[in-house]
């Protein structure tokens, strides 16, 4: 039976240092085999989290991972198809002080292999580059920077859901600003791509892709709206971390992951709840979500009608108390509801004069 370890037990708390000891050692030992991607997913995923906040994590915290690392060399020759995975928590460990050179060899190995040519995403694209630029390996690819902030630029592609779009949209600002280290120089546009994104994600009440999407607007030195992180703050409370009940499905780890990592850079507190020894399986919330309702009332408003004002009382006698209170928390949450709103209507018909 699975043991749970409830939010801030008197009985059971945790330095921040032993909380990052059970956190690493959980997910390199006690969930997948290092031959599973999504072992390399989530373990690139909290390596690079604990290397872009500036993690003071202990030696003997990494030692879980020392294995894999020792083995990179042929790990990356045999899976060479998730080189950008194996490569990442090579130059996280180095970097968060595990000692070797290992991260720059196979970079250099990438680099000679050819292996950023075979991507045929932009997006995955800037994500190599960002991983040999580490290792001072420069991968020219003109025009790359131009056609992300072209795609980035489009509002109304992120006025509607389609998380696909609006996850490549954060990681785009993640590898232009090098995870909050420089300016990602957006454009006016681009910000309010982020907003929309964020309104549709918050109206969906999505708080994985909404922390994406704060910690994208942090990168690019906007401010975020009070409402969403007040929102992902509550949410970080709610988690609850079994024990040994991790079979090999899928949890809400990134949903996790990500929510904590905006609590670091905004100042909160982060990892609230201590985190057992062994696997662990992460349950968050679930629910809330308004888009479907939303949809479906602003489906039957009619073709001729984009705008919040024509709409808004029809919209709302179509929701309950719930999803009203959730509807009038996006729409005060930024200035920009009425212009995102436009979008998520889509109205007209296709082909019509």
């Amino acid at each position: 039976m699975a043991q749970i370890i409830p939010f801030f037990s008197p009985a059971a708390r945790q330095s921040r240092a032993d909380a990052q000891g059970a956190l690493i050692a959980g997910f390199a030992a006690r969930r997948r085999s290092q031959e599973d991607v999504f072992w390399l997913k989530e373990n690139a995923e909290l390596l690079n989290i604990l290397e872009c906040t500036g993690a003071d994590v202990r030696a003997e915290a990494l030692a879980p991972l020392q294995p894999f690392y020792e083995g990179a060399a042929r790990h990356i020759s045999f899976f060479r198809q998730y080189y950008r995975f194996i490569l990442s928590i090579c130059l996280d460990l180095e970097d968060l002080g595990l000692p070797g050179q290992t991260g720059a060899q196979i970079a250099q190995w990438v680099c000679a292999q050819g292996l950023p040519a075979a991507e045929l995403s932009d997006l995955q694209r800037a994500e190599a580059r960002r991983l040999l630029a580490r290792r001072g390996i420069p991968l020219r690819d003109d025009g790359l920077d131009d056609r992300l902030r072209s795609f980035i630029s489009r509002p109304q592609t992120f006025a509607i859901p389609n998380k696909k779009a609006a996850y490549e949209l954060t990681h785009i600002v993640f590898y232009l600003s090098e995870y909050g280290r420089r300016d990602p120089g957006l454009p006016a546009a681009a910000v309010t791509s982020l907003e929309f994104a964020g309104l549709v994600a918050f109206l969906d009440q999505n708080a994985d892709l909404l922390a994406e999407i704060c910690i994208a607007m942090r990168y690019a030195g906007q401010q975020t709206p009070a409402a969403w992180e007040a929102w992902l703050d509550r949410q970080v409370s709610a988690y609850m971390l079994a024990k040994d009940e991790f079979c090999g499905l899928h949890d809400a780890y990134h949903e996790y992951f990500v929510t904590n990592w905006l609590m670091l850079l905004s100042g909160r507190p982060a990892f609230r709840q201590p985190v057992p020894l062994g696997a662990v399986h992460v349950s968050a919330q679930q629910g809330g979500s308004i888009l479907r309702s939303l949809s479906e009332a602003v489906f039957d408003a009619g073709t001729a009608r984009a705008s919040w004002s024509a709409v808004k009382a029809r919209v709302e006698a179509a929701l309950n108390e719930e999803q009203h209170r959730i509807l009038l928390a996006a729409e005060r949450s930024c200035a920009g509801f009425a212009g995102f709103f436009e979008g998520f209507a889509r109205a007209g018909s296709a082909g019509a004069a």
